[in-house]
């Protein structure tokens, strides 16, 4: 499996679990409806732990465009790299979607919540206030970026930062302990391709009575998230 097929494969079966476990909780006639924000991020965890062991063999497991900005930052991944990343990551993350909605399809039609519709798809903030949501999306993403940098192992001669399968339970229980803590404010989107690519669903998709994908806040999980992988990167480089 070369690198691109397994950062499409990883994100992929991410956004698949992740916002799986969203459906399962949020849509009607369910097993899982209304299980809770809990189950919803101990399932999101599960998921960036099944991407990053099933995939960190061939490509690192990044998953996330700011995590891979974080690395070409701190000087860990190479830069000529990064345009391949982003778009197996925003195609694997519209690929996951895409398999979310055919498993739960018949489950769209029993539910009239246009806006748990959307949310099985992409994230928004609890209290809409752009500069807060975006400082909240900016947080959130440096913790993962920074704890995913002290993790993260350089493999000598290739340019690649890895996260090899043993480390994939810590940044697991990274994504956890950021849901938990930070998740309150806009659902802690955290990766640009886990939001753009599943809202972009979204709007293609046909979902009975759908309402908006809201792209008035959709730049927020895209530019806060990079921000804060950046800044992540940036204070590697300082304290190293």
């Amino acid at each position: 499996m070369n690198p691109f097929l397994g950062e499409l494969i990883g994100t992929a079966l991410l956004v698949l679990l992740g916002n799986g476990v969203v459906a399962n909780v949020v849509l009607k006639r369910t097993h899982g409806e209304n299980a809770g924000l809990l189950a919803i991020t101990l399932g999101w965890a599960m998921a960036v732990f099944v991407g990053v062991f099933t995939v960190a063999e061939f490509s690192g497991a990044h998953l996330n465009p700011a995590v891979t900005i974080g690395l070409a930052v701190a000087g860990l991944f190479e830069w000529v790299k990064v345009p391949a990343y982003l778009a197996a990551q925003f195609l694997g993350a519209a690929l996951g979607a895409l398999l979310v909605w055919l498993h739960y399809f018949p489950h769209f039609a029993h539910t009239e919540d246009q806006g748990a519709k959307l949310g099985v798809f992409c994230t928004s903030p609890a209290i809409r206030h752009a500069f807060a949501n975006f400082i909240s999306e900016l947080i959130g993403t440096f913790v993962l970026v920074f704890g995913v940098l002290y993790m993260t192992k350089v493999e000598i001669g290739e340019g690649k930062a890895t996260l090899g399968a043993l480390d994939a339970l810590p940044v697991g229980l990274l994504v956890l302990g950021i849901g938990l803590g930070l998740g309150g404010t806009t659902g802690y989107a955290i990766n640009p391709a886990r939001d753009l690519a599943p809202r972009l669903m979204h709007a293609l998709l046909p979902i009975p009575h759908k309402r908006s994908s809201d792209w008035a806040y959709a730049w927020i999980p895209v530019l806060g998230p990079c921000a804060g992988g950046s800044l992540a990167g940036l204070m590697y480089l300082v304290l190293h």
